[in-house]
């Protein structure tokens, strides 16, 4: 007997199929999340430097929520560049 889970499953896959990727495609989505989490990680590093030299608690917050913007912004260009090697356009 199947699960509740398993039959929506079933009709998701029937409604709306998962897209096989290419091993292709498969690289260059891997190289896309290691060319993103550098610059993610470089962006939080020299904020991070400017946030431990702020002299006051308004400059640091701002750079704070420049940090989790800046996030943001690469995860969603990110999750674009993803989409357009999906769609076989990248």
């Amino acid at each position: 007997m199947k699960s509740s889970y398993e039959i929506a499953m079933e009709r998701l896959n029937k409604n709306a199929p998962t897209p096989k990727t290419t091993p292709k495609q498969k690289k260059e989505l891997a190289e896309l999340d290691s060319l993103y989490a550098a610059k993610i990680a470089e962006r939080e590093i020299a904020l991070s430097q400017e946030i431990a030299e702020a002299r006051d608690a308004e400059k640091a917050e701002v750079l704070r929520a420049q940090v989790i913007q800046e996030r943001k912004k690469l995860q969603a260009d990110l999750e674009a560049k993803k989409e357009q090697v999906r769609n076989g356009k990248g």
